[in-house]
């Protein structure tokens, strides 16, 4: 799957409300934008930490999707992110999802989120594996 076809399938979906725009997507490396415009925010221009935990979430799901073996699915399994400095309104957040494992029951991802060169939260996510079912017999 490439990168246009991953970005299609978020039409009407949550990550395409947030504005989430995907720049590279490889099974080690999956980056994206996120534009912080006021109806991410939760005080005015300072971005609401759901919204970047989101940003997050889809990354990780994203780079787990490109490392799954034929038919199998993912849900994320756990989060945990530290928040380092608040992401402005008017500014364009860059996300950086990398592997720190990848099994076959479960993969481990860490996103950094940057604006520029400061990391502004970092989130260490876990993705269940979710083998494709046989189908019974009908």
């Amino acid at each position: 799957m490439n990168i246009d076809q991953i970005q299609q399938r978020f039409t009407g979906l949550f990550p395409s409300t947030l504005g989430l725009r995907l720049t590279r997507a490889e099974p080690e490396l999956v980056e994206a934008e996120l534009a912080i415009r006021d109806e991410l925010c939760t005080v005015p221009g300072v971005a609401h930490g759901g919204a970047l935990m989101a940003f997050a979430d889809t990354l990780g799901a994203v780079a787990t999707v490109l490392n799954l073996p034929s038919g199998a699915t993912t849900t994320t399994l756990e989060s945990k992110t530290n928040f380092l400095r608040a992401g402005r309104a008017g500014t364009t957040l860059r996300g950086q999802c990398t592997p720190i494992h990848r099994g076959s029951t479960t993969m481990v991802w860490q996103t950094r989120i940057l604006d520029g060169e400061k990391l502004v939260a970092l989130v260490t996510q876990t993705q269940m594996v979710l083998q494709a079912r046989a189908q019974s017999p009908a």
